[in-house]
C-alpha cells in the first residue's frame, strides 16, 4: 500500500466499504470488519474518513451519483420514444440501481437513523423528483388521464413495498420486474390510447 496515493487509498476504502456495507447479509458491519477485509489498519481508514458516518455518507454519495448518471442515460436513450416507454425505462433503471445498492434496506432499518434519513432524502432527490417531473410533463402534454401526483404516489408506494416484500423471491422475479408489471398495469389505464403512438420532443 505504500506506493498508493492518498486518493487511490480513499477509493480503495470506498470500494471495499460499498461491497461490505451495501451488500446482502446482516446490516451490522463494523469498521473492524472493513479494516480486516482491506488488510489495513483502522487508523489508516480514519485518516481518510474520521468516523463510520462520514465513510457511509461518502459511499452513498458515490452510489447515488452513479444512479443519477444511469437515469440521465436512460432519459437520453428514450427521448423521442412513446411516453410509456420513457416511464418504463426510467423505472427499470432506477429500480435496478436501487436494488443493487440495497437502498430500500438502508432506508428501512440498516444503519443509524441519520443515515436512514439521508438515504431517503437522496432517493427522493435523485429518483422520485425526476419521476414526478416526468409524470407532470406527460400530463402537461395531454398524455395522461390521471393526475401526475396520483401516479407518483402509486409508483412510489409500489417501489417501497416491492423492495421490502417477499413476493419477488416467491415469484422468482426481481423487484424491478414486478415494478415494471405494476407500472405497465397502472399506465395502461392512465395513458391516453390516442397518444400512445405519439413521439416526444
Amino acid at each position: 500500500m505504500s506506493s498508493v496515493s492518498d486518493r487511490q487509498r480513499a477509493e480503495l476504502i470506498l470500494d471495499a466499504a460499498a461491497e461490505l456495507f451495501l451488500g446482502p447479509g446482516p446490516g451490522r458491519v463494523s469498521m473492524d470488519d472493513l479494516a480486516r477485509d482491506l488488510g489495513m489498519a483502522k487508523k489508516t481508514i480514519y485518516r481518510h474518513f474520521p468516523d463510520k458516518h462520514s465513510l457511509m455518507t461518502a459511499v452513498l454519495d458515490r452510489q447515488f451519483d452513479a444512479i443519477e448518471r444511469t437515469l440521465v442515460t436512460a432519459a437520453d436513450e428514450t427521448r423521442g420514444r412513446p411516453f410509456s416507454e420513457q416511464v418504463r425505462q426510467f423505472l427499470i433503471a432506477a429500480c435496478g440501481e436501487l436494488g443493487r445498492i440495497g437502498a430500500a434496506q438502508l432506508a428501512a432499518g440498516r444503519g443509524d437513523a441519520v443515515l436512514r434519513r439521508y438515504v431517503e432524502q437522496r432517493i427522493d432527490a435523485v429518483v422520485y423528483q425526476r419521476l414526478d417531473e416526468l409524470f407532470r410533463d406527460g400530463h402537461r402534454r395531454g398524455l395522461l388521464s390521471a393526475p401526475p401526483e396520483l401516479l407518483g404516489e402509486i409508483t412510489r408506494g409500489a417501489v417501497e413495498r416491492l423492495f421490502n416484500s417477499r413476493l419477488p423471491r416467491e415469484l422468482h422475479c426481481t423487484a424491478a420486474d414486478l415494478l415494471r408489471t405494476t407500472v405497465e398495469t397502472v399506465l395502461h389505464g392512465a395513458i391516453r390510447p390516442a397518444h400512445e403512438g405519439e413521439v416526444t420532443s
